[in-house]
């Protein structure tokens, strides 16, 4: 095989299973194709189906990327899959909203410009009873606004316990140094007493930095000050206490049979002068990070250059505006987060049964991970359907190839799904593709 046996571009853009495309993309795509068809003669190997390559190549630059999957995968704010699940009234209405210009920074009233932040400051101070809040794209950001803002070429005190990794390789410690401010390590791994918070303040010293272990948990000979502990030090000694919680809870989550996590209201109430937070994860919104605290540090906070660059955009606020107001209006039961945490553990079981019974599998009794870095190596008691035995990675790929990817898990050499994180709408679909 060589370079003559390569089609024209013109020849293939012609082809039948390419004549549904603009002729911008089908001409694109040929290209695309013939180059990897040269590539690989010049490589020695055969070059391929080039209309393969070509229709592929069509699709990815016209269809849409971002598609809905169902989440079977036993874990409930699953990263890969964009975490929380906003609820359907939010969602709804975020398409519309979508479809318009809105009033984001306008004042309806004065016909002046306004401020963003208005459409969440007073709901996360009534739900949290901060002073002030401001919010960003992330929590990464939160923290990093924070810093920069409050400790720049000053001190930043971290026990070694807390120095976490999130997602992407990102690490604590790395997040604090490139705030402009110096990293204090203090404390080991398994212990880090108060002592060693004291002992380390300085004339240098800025803040105290809190962070939560949100995504590991260190299990035997462990101590940690409180936050109450830590509050009263960084009181005495006039440095900022940030405690960063991670999961952003608004509700308790040992009525779902979980450990408690730190809820935002009372990480406030015991004394830390800025608690972060996520609103992707418990709290069951969309992408966005959360600092609440005084009216003092925010005012730091929202006049440093770098609250623009990590302001959140319009779609999240909205998003985020809904969801809290769901909590105020005590409808927080159909933010799907907290829905399939308190789910009945017997309408899973159902789910799992009508699932097995489609496939041939066996349904057996397992944990639903809560997942996206909240309470670490937990879950809430699920049950789920093993496919019966076959090649598992050829029967993920089957399943993520459904007209609407269905997102399992493999374990023990078996396929699982997990339901739990299903609506019955998807159950459905899920028995109609075997």
């Amino acid at each position: 095989m060589s370079l003559r046996d390569l089609p024209k571009v013109d020849v293939l853009a012609s082809a039948a299973e390419l004549v549904s495309f603009t002729p911008e993309v089908r001409i694109a795509s040929a290209r695309h194709a013939i180059d990897l068809g040269r590539l690989r003669i010049g490589a020695g190997q055969p070059m391929g189906n080039l209309l393969e390559s070509a229709l592929n190549h069509a699709n990815a630059l016209s269809l849409p990327s971002m598609v809905p999957v169902i989440n079977a995968s036993g874990v409930i704010l699953h990263t890969g899959l964009g975490r929380a699940r906003l609820a359907a009234s939010v969602a709804q209405e975020l398409g519309q909203l979508a479809a318009n210009h809105a009033r984001v920074e306008f004042d309806l009233e004065t016909g002046k410009r306004g401020d963003r932040q208005d459409h969440v400051r007073e709901l996360l101070c009534y739900l949290t009873g901060a002073e002030d809040a401001y919010v960003v794209n992330n929590c990464a950001a939160a923290v990093f606004l924070s810093l920069s803002a409050l400790a720049k070429r000053k001190e930043v005190i971290l026990s070694r316990g807390e120095m976490v990794e999130i997602g992407g390789a990102f690490r604590m410690p790395d997040v604090v140094r490139q705030s402009g401010c110096k990293l204090v390590e203090i404390g080991c791994t398994n212990k880090t007493h108060v002592k060693d918070y004291s002992e380390a303040i300085s004339s240098r010293t800025a803040a105290i930095l809190r962070c939560h272990p949100s995504n590991f948990h260190i299990v035997g000979f462990t101590e940690t000050p409180t936050t109450e502990e830590l509050a009263g030090l960084a009181q005495q000694h006039g440095v900022v206490l940030i405690y960063d919680v991670g999961s952003g809870c608004l509700v308790d989550t040992s009525q779902f049979g979980l450990p408690r996590e730190p809820v935002l209201g009372e990480s406030l109430k015991q004394g830390a002068d800025l608690v972060l937070s996520s609103g992707d994860k418990m709290l069951g919104g969309p992408q966005s990070g959360l600092i609440l605290g005084s009216k003092s540090l925010m005012s730091r906070i929202k006049k440093h250059p770098l609250a623009r660059a990590v302001r959140i955009d319009k779609l999240s606020l909205y998003a985020l505006d809904a969801t809290l107001k769901l909590y105020v209006n005590g409808r927080q039961n159909e933010i799907p987060t907290l829905r399939y945490l308190n789910r009945d553990l017997a309408e899973v079981k159902a789910f799992a049964e009508r699932i097995a019974k489609a496939c041939g599998g066996d349904v057996s009794e397992a944990l639903t991970e809560t997942g996206g870095g909240s309470i670490p190596g937990q879950g809430v008691k699920t049950w789920r359907v093993s496919l019966p035995q076959g090649k598992p990675e050829r029967q993920m790929r089957s399943l993520r190839e459904l007209s609407v990817p269905v997102i399992g898990r493999i374990e023990a050499g078996r396929v699982w799904l997990d339901p739990r994180t299903c609506d019955e709408n998807e159950v459905r679909f899920i028995e109609s593709s075997f």
